[in-house]
């Protein structure tokens, strides 16, 4: 019986979802590649879960640090069995003819060309230990509103990518996941508003959003389906939010 414990890389692991995740899989048995642009916060994780946790500190959007990463691997993490693209962001909340073009640039270079170049490297390692991708999208890949513009355009990218990949890897074992949430208290809209405690106050206020270990334990759940099972996507949102109308603009 194989008694080695299967590995997880997390990409943005130093807050929110990816920081929940590790510590739920770390309660599980799994050891976890944590990577993130932050030190100090990785060295917290690896000291709050000790040495099941291996850190890497590297910009997402640096492909030459990230490989760098990857081959610097200690032979205890260097199989990787399930990889989870869960950093990402979102800047600016404006409609698009007053939206600045670097904001759309950063998330879609954090959102879907890092996530495609991390994905592309561990192919060969995933389709050789059979194991899975789950890659973080969001309900705005789906809904569009205003001010989503080009982060739900770069979600609706990570969940069409994901379907593709299923796929592209039919017949290798390794399954592929999309998990689109909804409205979920993280630090998210403190970076999507340059750091405006106010706005992410006023978002969040009274409306009991989801958590972050809501989705980490809902990872963790697609993570340990059996082998010949799939979950293709899941959407969740809390109670609270639901749909959006349509909008109607009236002359007069």
């Amino acid at each position: 019986m194989n008694t080695t414990p299967r590995t997880i890389l997390i990409t943005g692991a130093t807050a929110g979802f990816g920081r929940a995740a590790a510590r739920r899989f770390i309660a599980a048995g799994w050891q976890v590649i944590a990577t993130g642009r932050r030190a100090d916060r990785l060295d917290a994780l690896r000291a709050e879960l000790g040495d099941a946790v291996h850190t890497a500190c590297f910009d997402i959007r640096d492909e030459a640090a990230m490989r760098a990463a990857l081959a610097a691997l200690p032979e205890r993490f260097s199989g990787i069995d399930l990889l989870l693209n869960n950093a990402g962001l979102a800047q600016g909340t404006k409609p698009a003819q007053a939206a600045l073009l670097s904001d759309w640039k950063t998330m879609i270079d954090t959102n879907i060309t890092a996530l495609v170049t991390l994905t592309h490297a561990l192919l060969p390692a995933l389709i050789a230990r059979k194991g899975a991708i789950i890659n973080i999208s969001s309900t705005a890949a789906r809904y569009p509103y205003v001010g989503g513009n080009a982060y739900g355009g770069s979600k609706a990218f990570v969940s069409q990518f994901s379907l593709n990949l299923r796929a592209d890897l039919h017949g290798t074992g390794v399954r592929v996941t999309t998990i689109e949430p909804g409205m979920a208290e993280t630090e998210f809209t403190l970076v999507r508003t340059h750091g405006d405690q106010a706005a992410s106050d006023a978002l969040y206020g009274g409306a009991h959003p989801m958590t972050a270990e809501d989705i980490a334990e809902t990872i963790f759940w697609v993570a340990s389906q059996p082998p010949h099972l799939n979950i293709n996507r899941v959407e969740l949102m809390p109670t609270s939010q639901s749909f959006a109308g349509f909008q109607v603009h009236r002359n007069g």
